[in-house]
């Protein structure tokens, strides 16, 4: 390639690079205005205040806690010193300085900001035309240009590219940087725009120039899971690699790569260990009360995807580095894996929805409802047939309006019947009472598995039960239990807009339609939600979920029936299964299978577990997806055993908003072969 054009690559890189800092800033400001955090300046660096989604408004304040906890770490750890400095790489439109200055926190402290030229030229006239921010400098500053556009007493701003080693190091000398005094270096999402070889560069030669620092480095991990692929994507589109996944794509290689280069020592945690273990429970409690929030799937992805990392040169910097809490809220799994990968293939048939409900109306015969779908709320009452042709979908006209609901449940009873429940419609209103569904008889004529058929009617009524009803919620399971010979719908768990989790347990008389108590003996399981329960002998074996403190779980509990009621009783599973929620689960035999869901680490993205309920074993496995040509999500999904006879799951919808790069539905349901394990 001749040199001009790679010149007009680099150049047309290196300005996509810069229009990253653009979004992030008008990020930073949603999150600030909705009350996460509390900085009056950043305001001062957009046009105007746009509000971001609350999903990104977290991402944006876990981001900003995160490098703050660093920050004021360095400066109570320095605070005895004479001089400290704060060098801040690829600054953007950083408002850290500024915010420092107004706590009266940098006493005796300094900070340097470097970044492209254009980018310091534009911070700089920002600076310079807002009286708030020119009243934060000293008086009477002289003229500047580049490479130093402002400089104060306690701030400077140099317009330096980051890659140039000895530019950066004479621009930093000539601004009046120590290289002997204690030095906090930061870089918030920017070294892994570099290619590889220019970031390896930069964390080398500030080990060798400052002999006291302490790196604080905030970026992105996970490359290769489904997630990770669409933040690559993501990235891609915008002509802004993120290079250092290829070489450290995990949290073990972003610490050795450290501690090769230089650095004496290194931690690296995730987000989701950052915010669990760092954060404290009060503090958390606050963010997560501020808006109405239903992402939890997608915040631990973003969070497992997202790293800080502090290194040290100096025994006084070893000081500052982050540190685990003594007590971990995150447990440790260390996974039986075995070497059997099911098969994962999908189904020609165009069906996507995140938060659907299912039920198996007859073999081959799957009945969905609710959830959302790439063109907003309210997905279409379809049923999924598995005919001689394969499978297909045929619509659905009910006689009357489910509405629009997410996270509900659809339970078939024995003997037919199909009771909807729950759900909502926003984090903010829930969807109470129940319906009754069964297939209309008066349809058009034929079997449900015609191929000449196109449409289904489905006879819907309202139920009107007496009773002291549950309190209205989503994300909960609805099981069909037998108590003295006759059904009842056993409902657990879940969350509504005014509680985090659900606890407790609830029977309806489906023949009765009436709410009542029945005698539950032993001690019930942890409130939770986005769990798994699934009928078995009489009861209900319920798995995994997430509980109040926001960390996934996974015991195993069963509800058994006993002469006057029911008896929960834990079983002790070995080796622990990995936690999960957002999963699916069936009992085939005396196996609960159960597949998908969302742990905290993405090196532990489930694929699934079998849990013997007999010998009270479980094994992991992992699922071959590489027939499938999408990155297929396995949470927000429903599955089916669809036929008895058939080791066979069928796995529709599922994904979700994968943070700001997007949003992700699995294209077509997939089927997972259960025959090397079932068999």
């Amino acid at each position: 390639m001749p040199t001009t054009n790679r010149k007009k690559q680099k150049q047309g890189r290196d300005t996509a690079v810069q229009g990253t800092n653009d979004s992030s800033v008008v990020s930073k400001v949603s999150a600030a205005a909705q009350g996460y955090f509390h900085d009056v300046f950043l305001q001062h660096f957009v046009c105007k205040v746009a509000r971001r989604a609350p999903l990104i408004n977290r991402g944006y304040y876990v981001r900003w806690r995160a490098v703050d906890h660093c920050v004021r770490r360095f400066l109570h750890v320095t605070e005895n010193c004479p001089k400290r400095q704060i060098l801040s790489l690829g600054a953007g439109f950083d408002s850290l300085y500024f915010r420092l200055r107004a706590d009266e926190a940098l006493d005796r402290a300094v900070v340097f900001e470097v970044d492209f030229p254009d980018v310091s030229r534009r911070k700089a006239a920002l600076i310079n035309s807002n009286i708030t921010l020119r009243e934060m400098l000293d008086a009477h500053l002289p003229s500047l240009t580049g490479p130093v556009y402002v400089s104060s007493g306690q701030y400077h701003l140099l317009g330096v590219d980051v890659r140039e080693e000895s530019q950066v190091e004479e621009a930093l000398g000539a601004a009046g940087l120590d290289w002997v005094a204690p030095t906090l270096i930061l870089s918030e999402v920017v070294l892994t725009y570099m290619e590889t070889q220019w970031s390896d560069a930069v964390i080398s030669w500030v080990a060798k120039l400052l002999p006291q620092s302490l790196f604080v480095i905030y970026e992105q991990i996970h490359p290769h899971d489904p997630f990770g692929q669409i933040m690559q994507d993501h990235f891609l589109k915008l002509n802004s690699t993120l290079h250092a996944l290829r070489q450290y794509p995990d949290s073990a290689a972003q610490r050795h790569r450290f501690l090769d280069k230089g650095w004496e020592q290194c931690v690296c945690l995730d987000m989701n260990v950052f915010y669990l273990r760092l954060v404290p429970e009060e503090e958390r409690c606050r963010v997560e009360s501020l808006e109405p929030f239903d992402e939890h799937e997608e915040w631990h992805q973003k969070c497992s995807h997202y790293f800080i990392l502090t290194a040290c040169r100096g025994s006084l910097m070893a000081q500052a580095l982050l540190t685990h809490a003594p007590v971990s809220p995150v447990p440790s799994i260390c996974p039986s894996w075995s070497p059997i990968a099911l098969s994962v293939r999908p189904i020609p048939v165009c069906m996507e929805g995140l938060g659907m409900a299912t039920s198996l109306v007859g073999p081959g015969q799957v009945l969905l409802t609710g959830g959302s779908s790439r063109g907003g709320r309210g997905a279409v009452t379809r049923i999924l047939f598995r005919g001689q042709e394969g499978w297909r979908s045929v619509s659905v006209e009910p006689s009357l309006d489910l509405g629009v609901r997410l996270y509900h449940t659809v339970t078939c009873f024995p003997g037919g019947g199909i009771v909807v429940y729950g759900g909502r419609s926003s984090p903010l209103n829930p969807i109470g009472g129940l319906f009754r569904v069964t297939l209309d008889p008066s349809g058009p004529p034929g079997p449900l598995d015609s191929e000449d058929r196109d449409s289904v009617k489905l006879c819907v009524e309202r139920m009107v039960c007496t009773g002291d009803p549950p309190p209205a919620r989503w994300r909960h399971t609805a099981s069909v239990v037998s108590h003295k010979g006759e059904c009842f719908l056993f409902v657990f768990g879940g969350k509504n807009e005014s509680e985090v989790v659900l606890g407790g347990g609830y029977f309806l008389c489906q023949h009765q339609q009436r709410w009542t108590e029945i005698p539950v003996e032993g001690a019930a399981p942890e409130a939770r939600h986005s769990h798994s329960a699934c009928s078995y002998q009489g009861g209900v074996v319920v798995f995994g979920g997430l509980n109040r403190g926001g960390v996934p779980l996974g015991d195993t509990v069963l509800l058994r029936p006993n002469e006057r009621g029911f008896c929960w009783e834990r079983i002790e599973v070995r080796p622990s299964p990995v936690p999960r929620y957002s999963h699916s689960a069936h009992v085939i035999g005396e196996k609960l299978v159960v597949v998908g869901g969302v742990w905290l680490h993405s090196d532990g993205v489930p694929g699934g577990v079998i849990i013997n309920l007999t010998t009270h074993s479980s094994v992991e496995f992992s699922l071959d997806t590489t027939s499938v040509p999408w990155p297929l999500m396995l949470h927000s999904f429903c599955s089916e055993h669809t036929d008895p006879e058939e080791p066979e799951l069928l796995l529709i919808g599922g994904g979700g908003n994968c943070f700001s790069f997007g949003t992700h539905f699995n294209r077509q349901p997939v089927t997972v072969d259960l025959r090397p394990v079932l068999g």
